[in-house]
C-alpha cells in the first residue's frame, strides 16, 4: 500500500496579530495572530519551501509526479507544478499537474497520487499545497485568513502513515467563492454557510468514513478537522462527540489561520510530528463538500520527523511592524511604481538560464576545483573551458561578506538590503536579504537561500533566490 514518505511545511516569517486588524477598524480584536507572506512571497514561492523541507536530504531523481495545490496561484493560465518541478530539479520526464479552485482539493488531491502511485505508474509523487487568500479589508474574514503551506511525498516503501478508507461528498451551494473579477474572498449569509454547508456536510463525510473503516469516534486517537474560524471548529469537534483536549489536532487557527487548500495538510503534518505508532488520525476537509480519510500510522512514523516542520516554523517568527505594512504586502494599496528601467524582463533568457535563476546551480572547474555563479563556460581561475560540473546551490548555507542599505528602492520594503554572500561550495553569490529586521544583520552572519518573487515584467512575474538568515 502506498502511504506518506515524507512531509514538510512552510509558514512564513512574519505574524500579524489580530488585535491590529481589530484596532484598525475601530472593532474588537480576536485573539491570535495569523502569518503573513513577505512582500516576495507568493503561493509557488511558499510551495517550493514547504517540498524544500520535505526532501532534504532525499534523492530527487527518483520522484515521477508532482501536483501543485491551490487556489490562489499567480497565473490564471499557467501551470504551477511546472515551475515548482523546475526550480526544485525534478525530472523532465515527470507527471505535473494543479488542483485549484476549492479548499478540499488538499485532500483530494492526496488521494489521487495515492491511487496513482498504488496502480504502478509511479514510484512516488510530491503534492505540494500553498496559499494566500485575502479577504475584504474590515470584514469578519479578514483576521481568520492566514498564509501556509505543506508538502506531502507519497509512494510505496516505507511509508510512516497509510490510508485505505476515503470518501468524498458533493454539496454545491454558493457558500465561499471567487469569480475571475474578485481579489477578496466571498461568503454567502453566516449561520446558514456553516450549518447547512460546513457543519452538515462534514459530519456526513466522517460518518461515512468511519462507518466504512468500522471505527467508533472514541477510538480515533487523533482528530485533524479543516474549520473556518474557532468556534465552528469547536461546534463540530462537540456534535462528532470528540474529545476536545485528548483527540483533537490544534486546528493552528491562533497561530496560522486558515491556509485555504494548504491548511487541512498542514494540521495533519502537525499531527504526525507527534504521532506514535498504530494510532488512527481521522482527517477531514471542506470545501464545495467534504472529503474525509482515516490515516493509521505504522511502525516508521518516526522516520518522517526531523526537518523544519510545523513546529519549527511555529517557533520562528516576527511581528509585523502594523496593519498598514499588511495591506502594503497585499498590494491593497497603491504604491510608487519601481523606475522604469528595472522592469525589463525576457522570456527567452529566463528560459535559457533557468538551471542559474530558479534551481540556484552553479559550476565547479573540473580542472582547478573553482566554484562560480552563475553557472560559467570559462573558468575564471585556470581559463578552462566547457570542463565544469553543475553544482545545486540552493541548499547550502553561507556567511555574508558584505551589504548595504538601500533607503531609496521602491521595489522592495526600505531598506533594502544587498548582500554578498561566500557559500559554502566556495562561490560568491550577489542577491538581497529578505525577513531580516536591518538592526540585526552584520558580517559573517549566517545566512541560507529562500525563493523569492522578484517583480512583474513583460506580463509575468520573475523569481530568484535571496537570503535570508538562518530560521
Amino acid at each position: 500500500m502506498a502511504g506518506i514518505l515524507r512531509y514538510g511545511a512552510y509558514i512564513p516569517h512574519f505574524r500579524l496579530p489580530r488585535s491590529d486588524i481589530g484596532n484598525a477598524w475601530a472593532g474588537r480584536g480576536s485573539r491570535g495572530e495569523k502569518a503573513v507572506a513577505n512582500y516576495d512571497e507568493d503561493s509557488l514561492t511558499l510551495a517550493v519551501e514547504a517540498a524544500r523541507d520535505c526532501l532534504h536530504g532525499w534523492d530527487r531523481s527518483e520522484i515521477d509526479g508532482l501536483f501543485f495545490v491551490s487556489t490562489t496561484s499567480p497565473y490564471r493560465e499557467k501551470q504551477g507544478a511546472g515551475l515548482v518541478a523546475s526550480v526544485l530539479g525534478l525530472r523532465s520526464d515527470i507527471l505535473t499537474a494543479d488542483f485549484a479552485h476549492c479548499l478540499r482539493a488538499g485532500t483530494t488531491a492526496l488521494e489521487l497520487a495515492k491511487a496513482y502511485t498504488e496502480t504502478g505508474r509511479a514510484a512516488s509523487i510530491l503534492v505540494t499545497f500553498a496559499d494566500t487568500r485575502t479577504a475584504h479589508p474590515g470584514s469578519p474574514q479578514e483576521p481568520w485568513l492566514g498564509d501556509g503551506a505543506a508538502a506531502f511525498l507519497i509512494g510505496k516503501g516505507r511509508s510512516g502513515a497509510e490510508w485505505d478508507s476515503f470518501v468524498s461528498v458533493s454539496n454545491d451551494m454558493m457558500d465561499i467563492w471567487r469569480t475571475q473579477e474578485d481579489d477578496f474572498v466571498r461568503s454567502w449569509e453566516d449561520r446558514w454557510v456553516k450549518g447547512r454547508g460546513f457543519l452538515d456536510t462534514t459530519r456526513a463525510a466522517v460518518d461515512r468514513v468511519l462507518g466504512e473503516s468500522g471505527v467508533s469516534a472514541r477510538e480515533l486517537d487523533r482528530a485533524v478537522l479543516y474549520a473556518p474560524d474557532a468556534r465552528s471548529h469547536r461546534q463540530l469537534a462537540s456534535g462528532l462527540d470528540l474529545g476536545e483536549k485528548t483527540q483533537i489536532t490544534d486546528p493552528l487557527l491562533d497561530t496560522v489561520g486558515v491556509a485555504g487548500a494548504a491548511h487541512v495538510p498542514l494540521m495533519l503534518a502537525y499531527a504526525l510530528e507527534e504521532a506514535r505508532p498504530d494510532e488512527a488520525v481521522l482527517v477531514a476537509g471542506y470545501g464545495d463538500g467534504a472529503d474525509a480519510l482515516l490515516v493509521k500510522t505504522t511502525e516508521h512514523v518516526s522516520r518522517l520527523r526531523g526537518r523544519r516542520g510545523v513546529t519549527g516554523h511555529l517557533e520562528s517568527k516576527r511581528r509585523l511592524a502594523n496593519y498598514d505594512r499588511y495591506l502594503w504586502y497585499r498590494r491593497l494599496v497603491e504604491v510608487q511604481p519601481p523606475p522604469a528601467l528595472l522592469v525589463g524582463s525576457s522570456a527567452t533568457v529566463l528560459w535559457r538560464e533557468r538551471k542559474s535563476i530558479l534551481q540556484l546551480n552553479g559550476s565547479r572547474c573540473k580542472a582547478c576545483g573553482e566554484a562560480a555563479f552563475p553557472i560559467q563556460r570559462i573558468c575564471n581561475g585556470c581559463m578552462a573551458k566547457d570542463a565544469y560540473e553543475e553544482i545545486a546551490l540552493s541548499e547550502s548555507r553561507g556567511r555574508l561578506f558584505t551589504y548595504t542599505l538601500d533607503y531609496l528602492a521602491s521595489q522592495a520594503d526600505p531598506p533594502l538590503i544587498q548582500s554578498v554572500v561566500d557559500l559554502e561550495p566556495g562561490c560568491r553569490l550577489y542577491t538581497s536579504m529578505t525577513d531580516a529586521d536591518p538592526a540585526d544583520v552584520g558580517l559573517e552572519m549566517e545566512v541560507e537561500m529562500t525563493f523569492r518573487r522578484i517583480r512583474k515584467a513583460e506580463g509575468f512575474y520573475n523569481y530568484f533566490w535571496k537570503c535570508r538568515p538562518v530560521r
